[in-house]
């Protein structure tokens, strides 16, 4: 066995992006080979080796796609009749970049409004970048936390 090395505080092993983007054109957002390209440039975009895709379009409406990472993964999902779409990008190493692949996400399904949650994995400590609607909720959410203490 491998002896391993327990985590501190200090030591953050990756990046996990949650996206959520509102005001999506619908017919974006249930164009399976438009979702499909979107996840492979989004996976360029954060300097990842994509291993493997996988998309699945729903009836009546709706698209999934996943790809493997050699650093994570990456996956949508789309309400199309919501005009919603939520993404979720979790990178590993100092090179990869998931905030650009959010970014770029959010313009191109012309999202009206988007919140972007960012954690640091590993670590033990949560950090909190805020765009689109994000920055209103954050002290709503920082009021919520602080009630329940």
């Amino acid at each position: 066995m491998t002896p391993t090395t327990p985590l501190t505080p200090t030591t953050p092993l990756g990046t996990h992006c949650v996206l959520d983007l509102h005001g999506c054109p619908a017919e974006l957002l249930n164009d399976l080979p438009f979702v499909r390209g979107a996840v492979e440039e989004a996976c360029r975009r954060s300097a990842s080796t994509l291993l493997n895709l996988t998309a699945h379009q729903f009836e009546p409406q709706g698209v999934t796609v996943v790809a493997l990472l050699a650093d994570s993964h990456l996956s949508m999902h789309t309400w199309p009749e919501h005009g919603y779409a939520a993404a979720d990008i979790f990178t590993c190493g100092k090179d990869a970049t998931p905030i650009a692949a959010c970014e770029f996400l959010a313009r191109h399904f012309a999202a009206q409004n988007h919140s972007l949650k960012v954690l640091t994995r590993g670590a033990g400590a949560i950090d909190v970048v805020a765009h689109g609607s994000l920055a209103s909720k954050k002290s709503q959410e920082a009021d919520l936390c602080q009630a329940r203490d």
